[in-house]
């Protein structure tokens, strides 16, 4: 049989120049797996030369990976795996958070199997893992992490006479406390940034919210005696400086405040660092991180895990094509690449090496062991929208009793949760 021209099929055509080849007479047919990843996640000469190695060690196989926009993805998503699979993705990059959502309804391709048997689910950082889990069955596989970290002055550190970072929750009092002086802030800490306060509720051992039995309902938890020494917590080291009470780290932007050169310290993730030296370049190589401190020496705070994991609908044409993908991208050569071009944590602890001698990259490593995530209910969307959380902070730290503010603010998230709401 006579060979019909070779077609030529771009890698991206917003972002790529790589193209793959894809035979159109049936013989030798180079199958295109479609790829949908987020703008920004990774860099232009990270996809190019992914590409290409990927299409060399699968030569039946052509990606066409997709920029996407994060704003509006929720219901582009939706909308591509209630659809036919026709022409949609076959991989698609989602936050950690959002696996839940997705899965409902069964339209994710269960990837439990693959995990165990392939891809060492046992070694996937926690905040990254959980959260791709739903009913008991893992669909979201690790990509990559980031999280917060303390980024602080050095120069102040040596003034104030704070010879190394804290290490402890105790020793970090002590060393804001020293910081607090001088017209100068000890920590900006704004008074919503509920990220930050989760950590603290998790190092107490207590949840945002807890799940009753495996498919139970959801309730608040914020009024447990674990979640309110957390919050205790955030409140002593609040007032070591001067962020509002009333808003969160981005109003106004953190960063922006940090730069102009009256604070000691403010939690926020490393890649921070860069803006606030083109804010103020007089900062350039004053700035350094440590991780969060924990309640002991030997072990760093408990984060908030943000990142992306990879998830294969139900629906995608090319259901063995995407697990390649998957198996390329997650594994140990791609993930470290990925890690060193973006400043990110890998998805395992075990490859946290592949940061080394990065500062922030380090730190970030160290606290990502500890870290979590949001409940991984498909509803946690809602509670976000709404945010009591955010409330119950500002009308703490504004005088309110913590105990009934939290039961208060518990009772709005569990109604948030109900399954029956909707």
């Amino acid at each position: 049989m006579r060979r019909r021209p070779l077609a030529l099929v771009c890698v991206s055509a917003s972002l790529l120049s790589g193209c793959g080849l894809i035979s159109q007479d049936g013989g030798g047919e180079r199958h295109t797996v479609t790829v949908w990843l987020m703008k920004d996640s990774a860099s232009q000469d990270f996809l190019r030369r992914f590409t290409e190695d990927f299409e060399k060690e699968h030569p039946d196989l052509a990606l066409d990976i997709r920029i996407q926009e994060w704003t509006g993805i929720g219901d582009k998503v939706q909308a591509a795996l209630k659809g036919d699979g026709t022409d949609g993705p076959d991989v698609i990059e989602v936050g950690n958070t959002q696996v839940p959502q997705y899965a409902e309804g069964g339209r994710l391709q269960d990837l439990t199997l693959e995990s165990m048997r392939d891809w060492g689910i046992r070694d996937w950082l926690p905040g990254l893992a959980e959260p791709g889990q739903y009913m008991s069955q893992q669909f979201g596989i690790p990509w990559y992490a980031a999280n917060r970290v303390v980024i602080y002055r050095k120069d102040l550190f040596a003034q104030a006479g704070v010879a190394e970072p804290p290490r402890t929750r105790e020793e970090w009092i002590t060393a804001t406390e020293k910081l607090d002086a001088d017209g100068r802030q000890g920590i900006y800490l704004a008074g919503q940034d509920w990220y930050t306060l989760s950590g603290f509720i998790w190092d107490e051992g207590g949840e945002l919210a807890t799940q009753a039995g495996d498919g139970g309902n959801w309730t608040g938890a914020l009024d447990s005696a674990a979640a309110l020494r957390g919050m205790d917590f955030y409140q002593e080291l609040q007032a070591l400086g001067d962020g509002p009470v009333d808003a969160d780290e981005e109003h106004p932007p953190q960063g922006e405040v940090f730069a102009k050169g009256e604070v000691a310290q403010i939690i926020a993730v490393p890649g921070l660092a860069q803006s606030i030296v083109r804010e103020n370049p007089e900062l350039k190589g004053e700035l350094g991180f440590f991780p969060v401190p924990g309640k002991s020496a030997g072990k760093p705070g408990a984060v908030f895990t943000g990142g992306s994991d990879l998830v294969v609908p139900k629906n995608a044409d090319e259901h063995e094509g995407a697990l390649a993908v998957v198996d390329a991208l997650a594994g140990a050569k791609w993930n470290t690449d990925l890690a060193r071009t973006m400043n990110y944590v890998p998805n395992k602890a075990s490859l946290a090496k592949a940061v080394a001698g990065e500062e922030g990259a380090e730190a970030m490593a160290a606290g990502a062991a500890q870290g979590r995530a949001t409940p991984g209910t498909p509803r946690w969307g809602a509670v976000e929208a709404a945010n009591p959380i955010k409330d119950y902070m500002t009308k703490v730290l504004t005088g309110g009793d913590a105990k009934s503010e939290a039961r208060r603010a518990s009772d709005r998230v569990t109604e948030l949760l109900d399954v029956n709401a909707l």
